[in-house]
Formats: C-alpha cells, structure tokens, sequence
C-alpha cells in the first residue's frame, strides 16, 4: 500500500510551506538542500519540518494539503500544536 504524505514546514523566516508528496524523506532532503531554485523554500532555508501526517489516497492527501494551504498561521499553528479542539473555533469569522 503506497502512502501520500502532507507536510508543513517552518522556514527560517517564520512561514509554513505546506506540501504534498509520496517520499517525504526525499522531498525533506531536497527542500534542505535547495534542489529546486524557484521553490518557495529555496531561499528560506533552513527549514524545519513541524508537522506530518499520512494518507492512503492520494486525492484526500491532495485535498488536505490545499485546505491547509487556505489556514491562518494560527490555525496552522494550532494543528502543529496537536490542539484539534481549537481547529473549529479558527475557522469561525468573528464579527
């Protein structure tokens, strides 16, 4: 069974890069070493994997990964702190 990785990490410059893929060991290591020059991490580096979790198919890793991408840094934060009970109250707009 192949697994889909979707992965957040912290750039030097205090920003979440958040990403997709089915080798995280091998994406890890070229986003440290700065593989891909127009990759948003190039010039953030270094970088410092905070979160991770698996997924079975690729299409839900895929949809997880852009609905993060959508998050505030704080609810971001919040998921990379494991404080699930806070996600829903994130996501509320307050007026």
């Amino acid at each position: 069974m192949k697994l889909y990785f979707v992965y957040i990490l912290e750039c030097a410059d205090g920003t979440f890069y958040t990403g997709v893929t089915s080798n995280l060991t091998k994406r890890l290591s070229e986003h440290c070493s700065g593989e891909h020059i127009n990759s948003y991490t190039y010039k953030r580096r270094p970088i410092n994997l905070v979160f991770y979790t698996n997924f079975t198919e690729i299409n839900y890793a895929i949809a997880f990964e852009k609905k993060i991408k959508k998050w505030s840094k704080v609810k971001k934060q919040a998921l990379i702190n494991s404080e699930y009970k806070k996600l829903p109250n994130l996501s509320k707009k307050k007026f």
